[in-house]
Parts: C-alpha cells; sequence; structure tokens
C-alpha cells in the first residue's frame, strides 16, 4: 500500500511484512530530522527498514542489549564486530576451538588489514591470562564451541579481559539466548546466526551483533551500511515468526539431545560420544552451571572406521539429512572434517580432536522413538 496504513481499532497478529527498499519523505527537513534521531523513519533499507528494527528489539530484550543490528548472515555480524572494534597493529585473542569460517576470518581476511590472532585454548584460564599480558584488543570465544561442544566460562573469561582493557566478544549461535546470555555475564558484546536455531526451519540466513555500550552503537550502523552487511525483510519476517516457538523447539532438541548421547554411548561402533550433559565431557560441571536450562541440541559421535565409515553410516541413513548447517526442526549431520572445518591444516584438526570420523548432529524435534530407529540404522541395528 503506498498511502498510510491504518489498523483503525484492530491490529495485526503478525509484524507486517514491508519489503521497500526506499522511503518517501516530504521536504529536506524531515530528511535531517530522521538521519539526526529527532524523529524515526526509514529512507534506504540498507540503512535500516522496519522487519529488520522489529526483530533487534526483540533479540535484544531477550539478551539485554541496549542496541542490537541485524546482518545478512552470521559471518557478517562477526565481520561487523570485527571491523568496528578493530584496526590495523591491533590483536585479537581467539579460542582454538571456534567455526572453521571465523578462523579464517581471522587469520587470513584480518591478517590482509593488519590485524594479528593469537590462538589459546580458553578453558585454560591461566593460559588466557598469560595470553592476555599482550596488549589485546579482543578476546573471543564461542559459548558452546564448533565442533567439540567446549563450554565457555564466560564470567571468568570477562574478568580476564576487562583486567586487561580487552573487550570481550561471544558467538553464541550454540546456545541461543534462551540458554545463555553472555551480556548479563559480562560480554561486551555477543553476536547469534538466526540461520541457525533461533529461526529454526533451514529458510533463513541472517545475523544479530548486539552489545551494551551506546557509544558501539552508531558506529556499528555506519559500518553495516557503508559494507553492505544488512539482512533483507523477508528473512527478517521469517526468523520474528520463527522466534515465537524457540522456547519449544529447543525444549524438545536439548531434551532429544539429551536422551540421544546416553544411548549412544551403547553403541559399539561409536567410540567416542561429546555432549556437555555426559559426566565424562570435559565441561560437564561448568555446562551445568551456566547453562541450567539444557546443555544444547548439538552432539558429536565418532565412528572407528574414520570416513569410510561415516560414508557407509550416512549413506544408511536418509531420515537423517546430511546437510552442513544445523537448528533445523529436523534432526540433520554433518561431518566438521570435511565441511565447517574442511580449510583448517591437518594439525589444527587433531590439536581440536577433529577426526575424519566424527560427525556432529543437530538434533531436532522429533519423536525420539522415531530419530533413535533411524539413527539405529546407520549402525546396522534392526
Amino acid at each position: 500500500m503506498r498511502d498510510e496504513v491504518s489498523w483503525g481499532v484492530t491490529r495485526p497478529m503478525r509484524s507486517p511484512l514491508l519489503t521497500a527498499s526506499v522511503y518517501a519523505m516530504p521536504d529536506l527537513d524531515t530528511l535531517d530530522r530522521v538521519l539526526t534521531g529527532q524523529e524515526t523513519g526509514y529512507i534506504y533499507a540498507r540503512d535500516a527498514h522496519p522487519n529488520s528494527t522489529s526483530l533487534a528489539a526483540q533479540l535484544n530484550r531477550w539478551h539485554g542489549a541496549t542496541w542490537g543490528l541485524i546482518t545478512g548472515t552470521g559471518m557478517s555480524a562477526l565481520s561487523l564486530a570485527f571491523l568496528g572494534l578493530v584496526q590495523p597493529g591491533d590483536r585479537i585473542v581467539s579460542s582454538r576451538s571456534i567455526y572453521g569460517r571465523t578462523r579464517q576470518l581471522l587469520d587470513q581476511e584480518l591478517a590482509r588489514f593488519g590485524v594479528r590472532t593469537d590462538g589459546v585454548d580458553t578453558n585454560d584460564l591461566d593460559a588466557v591470562r598469560r595470553c592476555l599480558q599482550q596488549p589485546t584488543r579482543v578476546l573471543f570465544v564461542e559459548t558452546i564451541s564448533n565442533p567439540l561442544l567446549r563450554i565457555a566460562d564466560i564470567p571468568a573469561l570477562a574478568e580476564l579481559a576487562h583486567a586487561a582493557q580487552a573487550c570481550l566478544f561471544i558467538d553464541n549461535t550454540f546456545a541461543s539466548p534462551l540458554l545463555c546470555r553472555p551480556l548479563e555475564l559480562g560480554a561486551d558484546l555477543v553476536m547469534e546466526s538466526l540461520t541457525k536455531m533461533i529461526s529454526g526451519h533451514s529458510d533463513v540466513t541472517l545475523g544479530y551483533l548486539g552489545g551494551r555500550e551506546a557509544t558501539l552503537a552508531a558506529r556499528m550502523q555506519q559500518i553495516r551500511s557503508i559494507w553492505g552487511l544488512s539482512g533483507n525483510p523477508f528473512d527478517c519476517w521469517l526468523t520474528e515468526r520463527g522466534m515465537e516457538t524457540l522456547h519449544l523447539r529447543m525444549q524438545a532438541a536439548c531434551a532429544n539431545a539429551a536422551r540421544l548421547a546416553q544411548w549412544l554411548t551403547t553403541q559399539p561402533r561409536v567410540c567416542r560420544v561429546i555432549y556437555p550433559d555426559l559426566p565424562e565431557h570435559p565441561d560437564h560441571a561448568l555446562a551445568q552451571r551456566l547453562l541450567p536450562a539444557g546443555r544444547g541440541n548439538m552432539l558429536g559421535l565418532e565412528l572407528e572406521g574414520g570416513r569410510d565409515e561415516v560414508n557407509q553410516w550416512l549413506r544408511r541413513v536418509p531420515g537423517i539429512p546430511f546437510c552442513p548447517s544445523l537448528g533445523d526442526t529436523q534432526t540433520t549431520c554433518s561431518h566438521p572434517d570435511t565441511t565447517s572445518h574442511r580449510y583448517d591444516s591437518a594439525a589444527e584438526k587433531a590439536a581440536q580432536g577433529i577426526t575424519p570420523g566424527l560427525i556432529r548432529l543437530s538434533v531436532g524435534c522429533e519423536p525420539f522413538e522415531q530419530l533413535q530407529a533411524e539413527l539405529a540404522r546407520g549402525f546396522g541395528n534392526r
């Protein structure tokens, strides 16, 4: 509708989808007031649009953020943060256990601009403390690491980062704000790949970056516009709709994952099961303390026969799609060695414990018995 919409005494039960790329205004004075923030309005969708504003506002409430921005992908949310925080000559300290594309962003792309990144085992707080003795601009870590599900002690890391005058930046994608709210634990910035559990239906690519320091908001907003990192209205609209069921989906998926992890430990072809709720997980106690609402829907299992056995397993479980993403209502699987961490060196993968036999499951909301039966087919069980 080109004219102003009036809902009368009623209101829509869903946010309307507004696909306009540009907005009209009556005069130059109005333009000035909008650009200076004296009046609310929109000019060009790359800068902002109503659907991104609405989505960001909901995520800000969930995270306790004072500002938040929607970006086109999770990687663009990461890129936006680093573009706003570092400059040539700065140093980033990063967890060694992170998503492979994030590692490429840090070690290859930011390195081209003179930004140095040093990796550290962020579960070794003494090692982090030593690493931060050199001037550091950002300490970066994932709440639940991809793919080995190590848990970050965010309060302790925040204390160490702030003592070193560094910013603590958290990728919260595997947890979502329903399981962890890093800003409330002392982090300075948080990002989510909305593509994953938050949107939840494999039909969106979006990211979110939020924080509490007001001075960063305008800077990040400007960078998002200049670099063209904004998300589109339709994906924002879909994500806002998906968020309405996130609590139900996350509850069901976490319950399934916890039961599956226990069952997988009994399967003879599985030589390792990785899930933070298992007592043998190295961060079991930390997960209980920091993730009381659930330990997530991601789990790992390792097959003794390596890549060849993984291939056979994949062919026997057509009901568990092999697709290198996560967070769908349906359980899916991935192979970190050849997908998410394909471009890591062999030495780096070995150091992290990423083997050719490792499968990463993104557990969905199916009835548990159905899911268990499908996985059993992969092990040749009847």
